[in-house]
């Protein structure tokens, strides 16, 4: 079947609606196994994003499955507005333990841009609820990710969203990013991320503390940074200033939390600067069911409920088979001790993918954490140039990378004005001699893909 064909079909698959521009062909997967995709065609290939970072245990987990289907048969929906049911009460149980203190209350979403929404939607309600009407404005950073819906790309740092944004919704007000691969003249890497954090005093000044309702951050960004880790130094000055200026703090770990770091949450490494709220998604469902959730503490629900109560819910809130999916996805990340191979995985492939740049000069940075990765792609790694636009890398490592058994995830993010990157981010499952057979066919693509920019670029 040729996926790229967009005419003389009825219904087709999602992808008629991308860009025919996409270069990249979509192989007819039709069965997956671990950190395996296999198409029509007889062709397998290594999972090296977890699609978009969330087949967090793995295909085909027959456990999950079967929870899934038990569930099914038993009970397959109850609306939480008129009912309850357990599977309900022992995720949002299960997952508050992992979180730990500060996040005794757990709200369900099916999605990570609907979460998000939820979280916006629960401080604006408190704020309304205790008299603080005139708190309105998001602060995110630039560039930043944070959900697909209309909200929450409005308060996605991204300004080639903008035109699509401007005079449709409200933007977020935005600060830079901290970079510290490519860090302004005059700057360290500490310097640079230090005078990014300044820069939430001034928004927060300029805007005046009483007009901001929450600053929203990812501890290590997704695509939109290329897996950009915050610093230890940097979140507790943001934490500070938040604290100061009565700003609520949200950690957007739709991407990076549910154990990618090593970590329950990604935040969690850093014990003095606690999200207000934090998001997840992603690995919560790991790919089985459609899965958000918001942390949030006991006493701001508990206060809310009894004044005005956080009434806005989604159909799909709590529904039973995703919250037993949840609970069966959470058992095997203990049964297969998944935080510690986040870890133990994570730190030998970076030591393997640290081994590809000492030999491909396209490879300019490798960064992220735990199981989390990105690596960065420059035209001269002295200068650390980009691509130009015409010679889209990302778009020709995913074509190369399907020649030699590989999905990448990748897409030019802010018309890659801040850099070009694919995500490494397998399931957490995958084994050491797995990762030397992914490093090994990265590498054949990291060639040819030299080859293919030499000729381009007239090398």
């Amino acid at each position: 079947m040729n996926t790229n064909m967009k005419h003389n079909i009825l219904g087709g698959p999602q992808d008629i609606f991308y860009a025919n521009s996409n270069i990249v062909p979509l192989p007819l997967i039709t069965r997956t196994k671990g950190i395996w995709m296999y198409d029509d065609e007889g062709n397998s290939y290594i999972d090296v994003s977890s699609g978009p970072v969330v087949s967090n245990i793995g295909h085909g987990n027959e456990r999950v499955a079967d929870a899934m289907a038990h569930q099914a048969k038993t009970m397959d929906f109850a609306y939480s507005r008129v009912s309850r049911h357990q599977p309900n009460i022992d995720l949002t149980e299960c997952i508050s333990k992992l979180a730990g203190p500060g996040y005794e209350r757990v709200a369900l979403a099916s999605g990570g841009s609907e979460a998000m929404e939820i979280a916006l939607k629960f401080l604006r309600q408190y704020v309304v609820a205790t008299g603080k009407l005139s708190k309105k404005k998001i602060i995110t950073l630039t560039p930043s990710y944070h959900g697909g819906t209309i909200a929450t790309l409005a308060i996605t740092g991204d300004d080639a969203l903008d035109p699509f944004i401007d005079g449709f919704a409200v933007k977020s007000e935005r600060i830079p990013a901290p970079f510290q691969y490519r860090v302004p003249e005059g700057h360290t890497p500490e310097s640079y991320r230090m005078e990014c954090a300044e820069a939430l005093e001034i928004k927060i000044q300029e805007l005046g503390a009483e007009n901001v309702l929450a600053f929203v951050v990812e501890p290590i960004g997704g695509l939109a940074t290329g897996a950009q880790p915050q610093c230890e130094d940097y979140v507790n000055r943001v934490r500070e200033i938040c604290t100061r200026h009565g700003v609520y703090l949200i950690y957007d770990e739709i991407l990076c939390g549910t154990g990618r770091t090593g970590q329950f949450l990604a935040s969690h490494a850093w014990p003095d600067a606690p999200g207000d709220l934090v998001v997840l998604a992603k690995g919560l469902g790991s790919g089985y069911a459609p899965l958000g959730a918001v942390l949030m503490p006991a006493n701001m629900v508990d206060h809310l409920a009894g004044l005005t109560g956080f009434n806005f819910s989604h159909t799909y809130n709590a529904n039973p088979i995703t919250c037993a999916t949840g609970l069966a996805v959470l058992a095997e990340y203990e049964r297969l001790d998944l935080l510690n191979a986040a870890s133990a995985r994570g730190a030998y492939l970076k030591v393997g993918l640290e081994g590809l740049a000492e030999s491909h000069p396209s490879i300019g940075d490798i960064r992220g954490s735990g199981m989390l990765m990105a690596v960065e792609l420059v035209s001269n790694r002295e200068t650390k140039s980009s691509f130009p636009a015409e010679f889209p890398p990302t778009e020709h490592i995913r074509i190369i990378g399907l020649k030699h058994g590989l999905i990448i995830y990748s897409r030019r993010t802010a018309n890659g004005k801040y850099g070009d990157w694919f995500m490494v981010a397998p399931p957490l499952t995958i084994t050491e001699a797995e990762c030397d057979d992914m490093l090994a066919r990265l590498d054949a693509v990291l060639n040819d893909f030299e080859i293919q920019a030499a000729q381009y670029m007239g090398i």
